[in-house]
């Protein structure tokens, strides 16, 4: 009886051993995928800004309009003029030629490790390009 106690007392401490080597790995895992979740929402909310600048400007609007159309689009990500490019320039834009919106945004990364695996902050771009009706 008395190896019984102590059989099942070795056991108890060898799942706290397990459950420290195996912790890190799964708070790691997990928090990569929220970082991957992130970032790939970020690039989907930059996309759809940029075909909603573009849209807009291919129906007539200014330069003004167009980065308030894409700055509404993506509200949530803060953009500034200066991450909004448009080509051509309003004074050389005429029917049937491609009207081109880009968006270029940075993620801040939140998990502190995963700085050594990708860049902080995460660099993201995305363009569309239609014609001018």
């Amino acid at each position: 009886m008395h190896l019984i106690k102590k059989i099942m007392k070795e056991k108890r401490g060898q799942a706290l051993v397990e459950l420290a080597l195996v912790l890190p790995l799964i708070i790691l895992l997990v928090m990569g995928t929220m970082e991957f979740g992130r970032i790939l929402h970020s690039y989907l909310l930059i996309t759809n800004a940029a075909r909603e600048g573009a849209r807009a400007g291919v129906t007539g609007a200014d330069d003004a309009a167009i980065i308030i159309k894409t700055k509404d689009a993506a509200e949530s990500l803060g953009l500034t003029d200066a991450q909004i490019n448009i080509t051509p320039a309003q004074s050389s834009r005429t029917r049937g030629i491609p009207l081109t919106v880009q968006v270029d945004c940075a993620v801040e990364l939140i998990t502190p490790v995963m700085d050594t695996v990708l860049p902080d902050p995460f660099p993201l771009s995305a363009s569309t390009t239609m014609r001018i009706e």
